[in-house]
């Protein structure tokens, strides 16, 4: 089995080359990590590179790149403190619809990014989408402003 896991990925790697690009095969575990909190599933993947960065990515119940951390307790301080919003998130009677926007936002981002890798856009619409974007980013800063902080294990990353 490991053989022919390398045959592949030599294979790869030349396709890749004969492409024009530089790849460097690196020896690294990729973990994925599932929990069910009552019937609701939250799982994780991490990849560990040959530096032995960490790279987190929640992927259920929705998509989102978490960040990079360098050592692996840091990844299940993360975790569990994730874990500890989405109890706390589960029993919000928005749950459905948090999930619901936050699927939609993945999607909405996948679609703009298909919009500029497959059309010629005109400046003015680049500049209506950014618009539009930035006035929701500022709903949520005034969304958050009216809200009640429920968690305090860390601080928001995005939010201030």
């Amino acid at each position: 089995m490991r053989k022919y896991l390398n045959a592949e990925i030599m294979q790869q790697s030349m396709k890749l080359k004969q492409m024009g690009a530089d790849v460097t095969v690196i020896n690294s575990k990729l973990c994925y990590v599932a929990f069910d909190l009552s019937g609701f599933k939250v799982s994780y993947v991490y990849n560990v590179n040959k530096r032995n960065k960490y790279f987190l990515e929640r992927i259920k119940p929705y998509p989102l790149w978490l960040r990079e951390f360098d050592n692996e307790e840091d990844v299940i301080d993360i975790i569990n403190i994730d874990l500890d919003q989405f109890r706390n998130a589960i029993k919000s009677h928005n749950i459905d619809r948090f999930i619901k926007i936050a699927r939609k936002l993945d999607q909405v981002f996948h679609k703009y990014e298909d919009l500029f890798l497959y059309y010629n856009l005109p400046e003015e619409e680049v500049d209506r989408l950014y618009k539009e974007i930035t006035d929701m980013e500022d709903d949520i800063d005034l969304i958050k402003d009216k809200s009640e902080r429920i968690c305090f294990d860390k601080d928001p990353e995005y939010l201030k």
